[in-house]
């Protein structure tokens, strides 16, 4: 018997934040966490990209990705905008490849507003949460 092959799935976070880099403004700081001087980086935006769930579609061939992403912004309508950016961008990114991994779909899940209160004492930060979902080919493992 044949075993079966080994397949590995790209990094979605790190095909998220390279679209995402490359397209957005400079200002923008984009990664995979909230930044530690997240109060002087919002001026710009800060968009952080984490994998939620997902699962494999087509065994050894393609797997849906969650991924939550937090945009936050200095003031309310900077955010929405942001927001709908970044969901721009990552939708133009349909049937491209992007760091070896291609992309076959991009879906809309959600975009809700979601302030951040960490503290009475603390000024709350403008928030939304985008969530989106993407189909992403494996490939065999080298």
């Amino acid at each position: 018997m044949t075993p079966p092959p080994v397949v590995v799935f790209p990094d979605a976070e790190l095909v998220a934040v390279t679209i995402l880099r490359a397209g957005l403004d400079k200002d923008a700081t984009v990664g995979t966490e909230w930044p530690d001087d997240l109060l002087q980086k919002i001026v710009g935006g800060v968009v952080s990209v984490t994998r939620g769930g997902g699962a494999v579609v087509q065994r050894y061939v393609t797997e849906d990705v969650t991924l939550d992403i937090d945009i936050l912004a200095a003031d309310k309508g900077q955010a929405h905008d942001l927001a709908q950016l970044v969901r721009a961008h990552l939708r133009a990114a349909e049937g491209s490849t992007v760091d070896g991994a291609q992309i076959y779909t991009v879906a809309d899940v959600s975009l809700i507003w979601l302030p951040y209160e960490p503290a009475a004492e603390t000024a709350p930060i403008p928030r939304y949460v985008l969530v989106m979902q993407m189909r992403l080919r494996g490939r065999p493992a080298t």
